[in-house]
């Protein structure tokens, strides 16, 4: 994405002054150089303003209370945009904004009234800059930092200002706050392209259909369970069929389900059949009862087995949880033996009793061993081992699978019984036999209404194979690999650059850190993370080369949401005596006059870095230096723009205006 600054504009509240316009160069770097309290750190707040930024941070005071409206002109590949926003007087903020667009802008001496909103500010720079409307929360756990990326993120890349350029803590805009880190980190991939818009969609389309696998898994697991109860109950019903007479050939229990509903069905279609009752077929009912029997007792065994070492698991686990909280009560009562023993002094008080502490080291020594002792028997219950929470749930799983089991031969010898009894009660007569054939033929039509678990498991093993497709197609392998590629770029773009700067290892690799958000400098015996680094000067150079080789990295994509412009506020700073960077004098000092040669080269090594990237880019980077340093530290630099120099008086904000 094209988008650079063309102008900085601001609107006075007194109506018969014209705009304060600052014109920058495409493509450039551009330096407005001057003294401190002229306005130059107010530039990046103005800027991030007009961008939408939630609050307010320009100061307040001399520009706010000079100021009615806020501007920048953006140049982008369609053309111009203006981004007015009105001064938000006595609150943080305010959503009145300014629009106009077109090929070319002509800047209005007045802003009439509001346009816009920061809202539709917001979607039109997202819009923009391409970006995609899904978000990184795939599981749906509404965090913040997994929104969906914004144009606003991404301030963290192009602003520099003067808290942070050379921080040895923060590497990035608005990165030492927890908010704003945790969602750089998340959007890191993204503008690294290792995640694309059309790999996001994949991710969203995976999760919802592991979610629909999940359900119609559970709706499995449902109709499963079902289906054997009622495979029980159509066994107790086929046992009494046969008891009947109403099956005249042989048939197995331990057929398939759907074998004997055909069974029992057919008994339905035959309609008036004569009923053929024998004695083989009282006495197969008979022997089915007694091996029901049986396998219920066995079962009924298993069961209290289980129980019995589910109920010693917990109480257990119970007693580990009781004895633990005993040792905690001890330990926190010894716990003041460590302290006592860590102040002992013989020829001191105690600061309890106020007795001598002379002959009480040997006390001391007992009380800190047992609070030793205690301490390491407590480790071992600090965590009850996963393991012993495998094998509980096993034993609950085995508790439900037996019991449902249990309940399915009962359910069958109970018909059974009721059968034999009814029949020796009726002497099988037809009506029986009609009322049995009812209840089987309503018994048949409900469990045709429950369905088969056929249908829902072709549904599952289907999303299976879309899940396992769409996996291969996302590969989290790949997108880490593609992170690290994207990374290892930046770091070889950075490492280019070094050389040229202010830094006492040059030549050592770096390497950026995506969970840290900062950066790891190599030597043959270490990695030093950059807060481990000294010096102001090595500081400056990591973060100019990091910011640097990143914007060289967005460069490179065909299509790149990031603006295409950096800005950076006292890079100089570094290099300033102390005690005229904090002097609090209305006199204006020329800083770079007051620097060491050694200063003004490593000064003039920053423009010079800063114009070779620039230049480089055929125009596709714009860079804009706040900074003290007058022009004779950077004047013969190629490439640079100074749009202005506010000594003598000239200011951001005219004194005309005051």
């Amino acid at each position: 994405m094209f988008f650079q600054i063309k102008e900085i504009i601001l609107w006075p509240k007194n109506k018969s002054f014209a705009p304060r316009r600052l014109i920058l160069e495409l493509g450039k770097v551009n330096i407005i150089s001057g003294t401190s309290r002229t306005g130059k750190s107010a530039i990046i707040p103005i800027i991030d303003y007009c961008l939408g930024s939630e609050n307010c941070s320009i100061p307040v005071k001399t520009i706010r209370d000079a100021c009615d409206w806020f501007g920048i002109l953006v140049s982008t590949s369609d053309g111009e945009i203006l981004f007015a926003r009105k001064e938000p007087g006595s609150q943080k903020s305010t959503g009145d904004m300014f629009i106009l667009e077109g090929i070319s802008i002509e800047i209005p001496n007045q802003i009439p009234d509001k346009n816009a909103t920061v809202k539709l500010v917001k979607q039109h720079l997202d819009q923009l800059a391409g970006l995609t409307n899904l978000d990184f929360d795939l599981e749906d756990v509404s965090s913040g930092f997994l929104s969906r990326p914004s144009f606003r993120d991404f301030g963290a890349f192009v602003f520099q200002p003067q808290n942070i350029i050379a921080n040895p803590d923060v590497l990035f805009y608005k990165a030492d706050t927890y908010e704003h880190r945790e969602k750089l980190k998340t959007i890191f991939p993204y503008v690294l392209q290792a995640i694309t818009p059309e790999l996001l969609a994949l991710q969203h389309e995976l999760s919802q259909l592991k979610k629909e696998l999940r359900r119609k898994q559970n709706e499995f697991e449902t109709v499963r369970q079902v289906s054997d109860k009622w495979l029980s109950e159509i066994k107790a019903q086929v046992s009494q069929a046969k008891e009947l007479g109403l099956i005249d050939r042989t048939i197995s229990l331990s057929e398939s389900k759907e074998s004997l509903v055909r069974v029992l069905s057919s008994i339905i279609l035959a309609g008036n059949k004569p009923i053929q009752i024998t004695e083989e077929t009282i006495s197969n009912a008979i022997e089915e009862l007694n091996q029901l029997k049986k396998e219920e007792a066995e079962i009924s065994i298993q069961l209290s087995i289980f129980r019995k070492r589910f109920s010693e698991m917990s109480e257990l686990k119970e007693n580990v949880i009781r004895y633990r909280d005993a040792l905690s009560i001890q330990r926190d009562r010894l716990k003041i033996s460590e302290w006592l023993q860590s102040i002992y002094d013989e020829n001191h008080e105690c600061p309890i009793c106020g007795q001598s502490m002379g002959n009480v080291s040997d006390h001391l020594s007992h009380l800190v061993k047992s609070l030793n002792d205690i301490e390491q028997s407590a480790g071992g219950f600090n965590v009850i081992p996963p393991a012993f929470d495998r094998e509980m749930e096993r034993v609950r799983s085995d508790i439900r699978i037996h019991t449902e089991k249990l309940n399915g031969i009962r359910l069958r010898r109970e018909a059974l019984e009721r059968s034999s009894s009814e029949i020796q009660k009726r002497q099988f007569d037809t009506l029986m036999v009609e009322r049995f054939i009812g209840n089987l033929e309503k018994s048949l039509e409900i469990y045709q209404q429950i369905g088969t678990d056929s249908e829902l498991n072709t549904e599952v093993s289907e999303l299976k194979k879309k899940v396992e497709s769409i996996e291969e197609q996302i590969n989290q392998n790949q997108i880490k690999t593609k992170t690290d590629r994207a990374l290892a770029t930046v770091n070889a773009n950075a490492e280019k650059l070094l050389p040229f700067l202010d830094v006492e290892r040059p030549n050592d690799p770096i390497s950026l850190k995506i969970n840290d958000l900062t950066i790891k400098v190599k030597s043959v015996e270490r990695e030093d993370y950059l807060w481990e680094i000294g010096s102001g000067s090595n500081w400056l150079s990591y973060h100019i080369a990091v910011i640097l080789g990143l914007q060289t990295l967005f460069l490179s994509f065909d299509r790149n949401p990031v603006p295409n412009f950096i800005i950076l506020d006292q890079p100089s700073q570094v290099y300033f005596p102390k005690k005229l960077a904090i002097k609090d004098s209305e006199i204006e000092v020329d800083y770079s006059a007051t620097l060491k040669d050694e200063d003004i080269i490593a000064v003039h090594k920053v423009f010079e870095t800063l114009s070779k990237v620039v230049n480089s880019s055929d125009e596709r980077l714009q860079i804009l230096v706040l900074d003290h340093a007058s022009e004779n530290t950077w004047g013969d630099v190629e490439g640079i723009n100074l749009v202005e120099e506010w000594r003598d008086g000239k200011k951001l904000v005219p004194l005309s205006w005051l």
